[in-house]
């Protein structure tokens, strides 16, 4: 049975054309095919929408007024149609990404730049906050992918780890002597330690090694951003947690110095989640494949 939205594909197919017989070649079809067609849309509507003589067809008033309404519709199909392959073809489109500050900058820039470069039409959100922020505004979703400090509780996303990091502790020239031999985290402790905020997801791994290893922790300093612990402890304002592969250029200048543990903290990752519940879109989809390609 010929559906409703094909009667009107049909009928303002006609009324283009003026003729019967010449829709029904538009269309591939019979002409009595669609005469049929035409006709049941009249019955349905209880309505006359041609007039029909030898010469062809014309709209009735009725007809006319149905036609200014029926192709404009088909017109928006064709439109949202035509949208939605240029989303397909990554030619238009956003992509949402949630991502902390300093992931941005150490991690997630030269992805961005490689993708821009290949699809310049595409145009970027970016959400800052905590992986704790991200990944509730992730899922109500107001981004499409996360790139977040792991581990990761939550049974509701994908998790897809990228890269390995490594927390160290750093410190300056005023404890460098005093931390030159392997250090435990018992002797650790008793330094003034700078550490980022309890609200970050970096600080809670940290902190709950070290609490496993029956080390409490109690900072001098809670900062909200990587940088700043390390220009913290660059003018020997404490012994800094940070992320070694995101302070590797303070470690080779020698502006800090990288403390010798007796038990190095065990990896982490920093990886890309989404939900489990939504399709990535085409953008999306590229996005990740990019990252996990380089």
């Amino acid at each position: 049975m010929i559906s409703k939205l094909d009667l009107y594909k049909v009928f303002c197919k006609v009324a283009n054309s003026k003729s019967f017989s010449k829709a029904a070649k538009d269309l591939f079809m019979t002409q009595p095919a669609v005469s049929q067609a035409i006709m049941q849309l009249e019955r349905e509507l209880e309505i006359r929408l041609f007039n029909r003589t030898s010469r062809g067809v014309t709209l009735t008033n009725e007809g006319a007024l149905l036609f200014e309404y029926a192709n404009s519709a088909l017109n928006l199909i064709h439109a949202g149609e035509e949208k939605i392959l240029e989303h397909k073809n990554l030619t238009t489109g956003k992509l949402k990404i949630g991502v902390g500050d300093t992931i941005s900058r150490y991690f997630l820039l030269p992805y961005l730049e490689a993708f821009h470069n290949e699809y310049p039409n595409i145009k970027f959100n970016i959400v800052n906050g905590t992986t704790v922020e991200i990944c509730s505004i992730l899922k109500s979703g107001g981004v499409d992918i996360a790139i977040c400090n792991f581990p990761i509780e939550d049974p509701t996303l994908v998790l897809r780890p990228c890269i390995e990091i490594q927390d160290i502790f750093v410190c300056g020239e005023k404890y460098m002597n005093r931390l030159s031999k392997p250090t435990s985290l018992e002797e650790l402790v008793e330094l003034p330690l700078i550490l980022l905020e309890r609200k970050s997801n970096s600080r809670k791994y940290v902190e709950d090694y070290m609490r496993s290893k029956g080390v409490a922790i109690s900072p001098e300093f809670e900062l909200g951003s990587h940088d700043l612990l390390l220009e913290f402890a660059k003018i020997n304002l404490g012994i800094a947690c940070v992320t070694k592969e995101f302070s590797q250029d303070y470690i080779n200048k020698g502006l800090l110095y990288e403390v010798n543990l007796m038990e190095n903290i065990p990896k982490r990752s920093i990886g890309v989640c989404y939900l489990k519940s939504v399709p990535l879109s085409p953008a999306s989809t590229k996005f990740v494949e990019i990252i996990e390609e380089r």
